[in-house]
């Protein structure tokens, strides 16, 4: 594993960190990197708009679907140096996850039509995977599509869809073939959120947001051209996401930026913590340092293998395992810290730390369930990375 940037890398890097300086917007500094999944703000869309101007939305995919045609250490540079800069992310879903799908699966119809308006900006897509009794054993999902003429009708539950109040369209899974064994009854499907039978109910989360979704399909007309790869197999289908991004660099970065703001709290209002910054909470503060370097390092793998031209499998997982559990880890330290002063979340003259305390302490209990479990990832790291037999 190299840690040193070559001559190329270093002058890439310094090319970004100038173009975050020069053309981020004001209005979208020190937002603690808000994701810009669902952002619709003339700032954000003057910021994807010269975002997307260098080719740089999607700068790994090839020229000829709109990207760079860069190589996966040049994306990686680019996503820590966004990390770094607190800049939202511009690509959301559709970068992330059914881009990259379609360039691998899809039909060049498919290409033609869905790719520009990702890159562009112009659709926001969420992902129709979870169900209430299919979450971690996903292939147990009920949702079915039934071949009728040019259409298939999908009637079912999907759950914790996160942005379905804002998404234009859904890539989705639903089972075509009941008898078939569970992986190999499923495909995907492209499916535009304004459909007749589509009702999106957004479900308030214990830290009071709206992130997540339930959605309800009845009788829900999609077009047969809108199915990705083979009938039957999209489980398949459905696992292909690009390799650069399961190395989770902004994540790494986030985790350290969050101990820095929380650092210079300690500094700045010391009258408002419950305990002294004494040698037990310095130990504490060191001990979630050292595990952020540690969380850096596990991306930095992930990427030297990408580079190397392998895959990473349990490897992923180590890291998303790891990462998910020191963000609560974290918000544990802040909620130490504040006390009862984190359990307010508005701003006034006895609360601490800005009111974030209290917020991402329950806000980072989904870490470790979301984008898979923290049993579902120690489980691949056991058997794929260990060899150890099923249980």
């Amino acid at each position: 594993m190299d840690f040193k940037d070559t001559p190329e890398e270093a002058r890439w890097r310094q090319e970004v960190r100038e173009f975050i300086q020069r053309e981020l917007p004001p209005e979208l500094r020190d937002t603690d990197g808000e994701s810009g999944l669902f952002g619709r703000s003339e700032a954000m869309k003057l910021w994807r708009s010269r975002v997307a101007a260098r080719g740089w939305i999607a700068p790994h995919w090839p020229k000829e679907y709109g990207g760079a045609g860069m190589s996966v250490k040049d994306q990686f540079i680019l996503n820590e140096e966004f990390a770094e800069a607190e800049a939202p992310n511009v690509g959301g879903f559709g970068v992330m996850m059914i881009g990259p799908t379609l360039i691998v699966h899809g039909t060049e119809e498919q290409k033609r039509r869905f790719l520009p308006g990702i890159l562009k900006g112009e659709t926001i897509w969420c992902q129709g995977y979870s169900e209430p009794n299919a979450g971690s054993d996903l292939a147990s999902l009920q949702t079915r599509a039934v071949r009728d003429g040019d259409d298939y009708i999908i009637n079912g539950q999907k759950i914790w869809t996160t942005g379905a109040q804002y998404a234009d369209w859904m890539y989705m899974l639903a089972r075509t073939d009941p008898d078939a064994p569970k992986h190999r009854g499923i495909s995907m499907f492209l499916v535009d959120m304004k459909s007749p039978g589509i009702t999106v109910q957004p479900l308030t989360t214990m830290a009071g947001t709206q992130t997540f979704n339930q959605v309800f399909f009845e009788n829900v007309r999609v077009p047969a051209e809108n199915r990705v790869g083979e009938e039957n197999r999209g489980w398949y289908v459905g696992a292909t996401l690009l390799d650069f991004e399961r190395s989770g660099i902004g994540n790494a970065v986030g985790v350290r930026k969050q101990l820095e703001r929380l650092l210079n709290y300690v500094r700045s209002e010391p009258e408002k913590l419950t305990v002294r910054f004494n040698r037990n909470v310095r130990l504490e503060f060191a001990d979630r340092w050292i595990e952020a370097s540690v969380a850096k390092w596990l991306s930095y793998r992930v990427i030297s293998m990408q580079a190397a031209g392998q895959i990473p499998n349990y490897e992923a997982s180590m890291t998303k395992l790891y990462m998910s559990e020191l963000q609560q880890r974290i918000a544990a330290l802040a909620m130490h810290l504040a006390g009862m002063r984190g359990l307010l979340a508005t701003r006034g003259p006895h609360q601490a730390l800005d009111g974030r305390a209290g917020f991402n302490y329950v806000n980072a209990v989904s870490s470790t369930i979301a984008g898979g479990t923290s049993e579902i990832q120690r489980n691949i790291i056991a058997t794929r990375g260990l060899g150890l037999p099923r249980g």
